[in-house]
């Protein structure tokens, strides 16, 4: 998480740490702040499962107390270096649900040497759409679902502003021990849990539903894990409801819990994942949901923020797009000359290759931004090291569907066209992608001089797969650089089945 903002730059260098002890497990994060950006510099998660420990007196058992404890003391350690001031450690649904949590909360407070606030579901919800909203550009009215180990938080809002959200005491924990306990993932298991999420749902349901939100951002948890897994299997999509429904066949067909193995599925979640799966499904299905991106954080991420309220806001993907050009050295001149160049040519045909149902602007205004990031390992295959750095940078404000889209644009900017690149995108979307990336590779191809001033008006057409540019009369002539360069494109062009006509 590397989030450029401008402070001044003789800010003192500060860590700041979120603890949050969830149902199922308990996170810490440690963050550096420095010059004004923001970085993590440690991640600890424990599987401790706290809701398991729930009796039906709702009274956690010795057993799970002992397991919260045992992992605060590995927290502790590394909390002392940490200014109290800088450190913020909540509880959520479990202690919230435990009638002897004050017994868990005494000790872990000794613990920890810190105070341990347990926060209530709507405070929850809260700090989750902050800390999605930081992590993820929002597009207008935004649907943010994050699925605990015994709550779901569900929060409609725009930009940094939650609208309205509500706390449902239904988590993959609690579901599993309530619908899924004898390990048997049969169709009545999963439709009892459905059926279970339903009934959960049905009151609060047409308060979201009777918003025009534009995207859905799933925060950590089952979709993480489904996302992981749609990647595994060659998917390069939003989850979808025809995903979903896939995945419990895959489960029943294995059968029990202990069997249960997926393409993609951590062992650490296998447990776990058929009782958030059945929620998912319920709220695919009561909220009118058509597809769901992953966001780039969620509670910890709200709460680190929250501690940063006093940095000054911008648009997170301006910030992540300015960090990863300085880190890299990419020269901004050229990469904003290609970014306005391709823009321009997109604006020409955007209405003819409907780009309504993905944020293509914003992939290729990142892709222009970021194409020549592989220069600094060498030249002759810069956009493969490109790509292969994309891969594993976390972009901050762009969902996996767009960084996946991103890295592609910038792998298939120059050189031989490879249109089974895009292979794994949705069939409503790889057309899209496809004509993002002849955008690119032109807008590349014709700033070749890396100089201002030096194109003419270009006009762009389309008809099908068939391309036309159209320049001033004798203009490609007077330059044979760019002529010979464009006669090369026609001919990788036509070896994949398109048509570029220069003129």
């Amino acid at each position: 998480m590397n989030i450029p903002a401008p402070v001044p730059q003789s800010q003192p260098e500060q860590l700041y740490a979120a603890v949050d002890l969830g149902s199922n497990s308990f996170h810490m994060v440690v963050v550096r702040v420095s010059a004004g950006s923001v970085h993590i510099i440690g991640k600890v998660k424990q599987k401790v499962r706290l809701a398991a420990g729930l009796d039906d007196n709702m009274m956690l058992d010795a057993l799970s107390l002992d397991r919260g404890w045992k992992c605060l003391e590995t927290f502790a350690e590394r909390l002392q270096d940490i200014p109290l001031a800088n450190i913020k450690v909540v509880g959520t649904a479990t202690l919230r649900l435990a009638k002897n949590a004050h017994v868990f909360i005494a000790r872990a407070e000794k613990i920890l040497k810190h105070k341990l606030d347990v926060i209530s579901g709507e405070e929850e919800a809260r700090q989750i759409y902050l800390g999605v909203a930081y992590t993820s550009a929002n597009e207008g009215n935004t649907l943010v679902i994050d699925i605990g180990g015994a709550s779901t938080e569900v929060i409609i809002g725009n930009d940094m502003k939650p609208i309205h959200l509500v706390s449902l005491n239904m988590g993959c924990v609690t579901f599993k021990d309530r619908y899924f306990h004898d390990g048997n993932l049969t169709l009545a298991a999963f439709n009892n849990a459905i059926e279970g999420a339903r009934t959960l749902l049905e009151p609060v349901a047409e308060d979201f539903v009777c918003f025009d939100w534009q995207q859905c951002l799933g925060a950590s948890g089952t979709p993480q894990a489904i996302t992981e897994i749609l990647l595994a299997q060659g998917i390069s999509d939003a989850i979808r409801f025809d995903y979903l429904l896939n995945l419990m066949q895959q489960c029943i067909d294995c059968g029990r819990i202990e069997e249960l193995q997926i393409d993609g599925l951590l062992e650490a979640r296998r447990s776990i994942f058929p009782s958030g799966l059945a929620i998912l499904i319920a709220l695919f299905e009561k909220l009118k949901i058509r597809d769901m991106q992953i966001s780039g954080g969620a509670l910890r991420e709200g709460l680190i923020y929250g501690m940063l309220d006093n940095m000054e806001q911008h648009d997170r993907r301006t910030q992540t797009l300015e960090y990863t050009m300085a880190h890299f050295h990419i020269e901004a001149q050229q990469a904003n000359r290609v970014k306005n160049l391709a823009l321009s040519l997109f604006k020409q045909i955007q209405e003819q290759i409907d780009v309504s149902k993905m944020d293509s602007e914003g992939m290729l205004i990142g892709a222009a931004m970021l194409h020549e990031l592989g220069l600094h390992i060498e030249y002759k295959q810069y956009h493969a090291h490109g790509a292969y750095i994309l891969a594993y940078l976390p972009l901050i404000g762009y969902s996996q569907q767009q960084r996946e889209g991103i890295k592609n644009l910038v792998f298939s900017h120059r050189q031989d066209i490879n249109i089974q690149l895009f292979d794994n995108f949705h069939p409503d979307m790889r057309g899209i992608m496809l004509n993002l990336s002849r955008i690119l590779r032109l807008a590349c191809l014709l700033s070749i001089r890396r100089k201002d001033k030096v194109l003419p008006c270009i006009n762009l057409a389309l008809e099908g797969d068939s391309w036309q540019l159209t320049f001033p009369k004798g203009w490609l002539k007077s330059h044979p650089l760019i002529d010979a360069e464009l006669a090369n494109e026609k001919w990788q062009q036509h070896k994949v089945g398109w048509q570029l006509i220069c003129e």
